[in-house]
């Protein structure tokens, strides 16, 4: 099964090493560079909301991302590890879950067939 992700940051070394993960994953990767932009796809299963990346309030950034996935997307914030408290925030906001940058860089497969299990 192929998972449709949407990817929201301007980073774009995230951007590349993610693209390049997508076939390993079994998963299709779009790439937002920002929150306000709009996507090709209709509908996801997982949207990532790089928080280093956006600048501004997390809630809204979480509730745009919520809106761009679709109603059954899994929210997953990310962010350095020693930004607990953001990505506490985050999950507080409505993202289904945080992790850090390393957890999705160096775990992506598994992270997603946890969330695309829910």
């Amino acid at each position: 099964m192929t998972h449709r992700i949407l990817l929201i940051t301007s980073d774009l070394m995230a951007t590349s090493r993610m693209a390049g993960m997508g076939p390993e994953t079994g998963a299709t990767i779009e790439i937002l560079a920002s929150p306000a932009g709009t996507p090709q796809g209709a509908t996801y299963d997982v949207v990532l909301l790089d928080l280093q990346s956006l600048a501004g309030d997390i809630a809204s950034h979480v509730a745009r991302a919520r809106q761009l996935g679709g109603p059954a997307a899994t929210v997953v914030a990310y962010g350095p590890h020693v930004w607990k408290d953001k990505l506490d925030a985050a999950v507080a906001a409505g993202a289904d879950d945080a992790v850090s940058r390393g957890e999705i860089m160096g775990g992506l497969p598994a992270l997603l067939a946890r969330w695309c299990s829910r």
